[in-house]
């Protein structure tokens, strides 16, 4: 029995020691969570992190990072270890690319886990004139080559002659931010695909098809305002004459200073993002290195509290997060308490 016992506790050192190596560094296994990612999902991951601070004095509350979420996966797929983090919080799903560089780095057991829903909001200062948009409207005012020619639109009006005779002035993520591949894939490629010949070009020549359909100009008319949500929200309350793009919840935490705009005519609220009937509809994730969880005190209880805190009515709700419909909610439930492997084949 005590040669089970010593070579049991062999295994758990080894393994531990194991977890520090990787990337080629011996260190101590970290004694709190870290994780990185989305400047959307970051208030969120944030108030969780207190809650199982104040619930539990045993456990060091997490480290979170706003990063955005490509900058953040670069770091969650560098590879196993203490050195880096244990969890990526995400403002869109993992695309295929970045799996493939998590397996390549030794990173091959991701959980994915959808926390809750969220929408690209578009809005102005509480002054502003109650400009009413469309995809289309929006990728003729910000992509940088609209239908594969040079953007020359200066006002709204050179958009939609329906629209105020105002210069365009937009103020957005960065293109580190999921929220900027939301605005892409939701917005500006529905815009574009307004043509057929947009939509086609998407099966002919894909990589034609996303630059035409997904950058944005830089010629000003666009400014990139980092990863400060906050940022943009002080910006359009400046000048009234300014849009700003954010997630939903930065909207509804600033009612009282913003008003958000309609996209196809349908206002950005919880009830129109929780049936996705506003076109900017999104969901947010966490991703999770497996392989960290015996070895990370807390990470086990810091998932294990996300999955108490996302009902309707609890705290996430009332930081802004749009819960997500029961049946979301049951499975997400069950892939925080089974933690199920993520299939690269699922991914984009």
């Amino acid at each position: 029995m005590g040669s089970n016992r010593l070579i049991a506790g062999s295994v758990l050192v080894l393994a531990t020691l194991g977890l520090s190596a990787c990337g080629g560094q011996q260190s101590a296994t970290r004694d709190q969570v870290r994780a990185v990612g989305s400047s959307t999902v970051y208030p969120f991951a944030k108030a969780v992190a207190e809650s199982l601070a104040k619930s539990d004095a045993t456990i060091k509350a997490p480290i979170i990072e706003s990063t955005g979420t490509g900058a953040g996966m670069k770091l969650f797929c560098a590879g196993i270890g203490p050195q880096h983090p244990d969890i990526e919080d995400a403002s869109r799903r993992m695309k295929k690319s970045e799996f493939d560089d998590c397996v390549k780095n030794g990173v091959k057991e991701i959980v994915e886990i959808q926390i809750g829903l969220d929408g690209v909001a578009f809005a102005e200062g509480s002054q502003g004139p109650g400009i009413a948009l469309t995809p289309e409207d929006v990728y003729k005012a910000l992509a940088k080559n609209p239908f594969g020619k040079p953007n020359a639109a200066k006002t709204w009006k050179d958009v939609n002659a329906a629209l105020p005779d105002e210069p365009i002035l937009v103020y957005g993520p960065p293109s580190t931010s999921g929220t900027r591949d939301a605005l892409k894939e939701l917005i500006l490629t529905r815009g574009c695909e307004s043509d057929p010949a947009m939509k086609a070009l998407k099966d002919s020549d894909k990589s034609k098809h996303d630059a035409i359909c997904g950058e944005v100009r830089e010629d000003g008319a666009y400014v990139d305002a980092g990863e400060n949500d906050n940022l943009i929200v002080q910006k359009i309350e400046a000048n009234p004459k300014a849009i700003g793009i954010f997630g939903f919840s930065y909207l509804e935490e600033n009612r009282d200073r913003l008003k958000g705009l309609t996209m196809s005519g349908v206002q950005p609220t919880y009830e129109t993002i929780t049936d996705f009937s506003y076109p900017g509809a999104r969901p947010l994730y966490i991703y999770v290195k497996k392989a960290h969880l015996k070895a990370i005190p807390g990470l086990q209880a810091y998932v294990n509290e996300w999955a108490k805190l996302w009902s309707k009515g609890g705290v996430l709700a009332k930081a802004g997060m749009v819960i997500a419909p029961d049946d979301v909610l049951a499975a997400s439930a069950k892939a925080a308490s089974e933690l199920p492997v993520l299939d690269g084949a699922q991914l984009k």
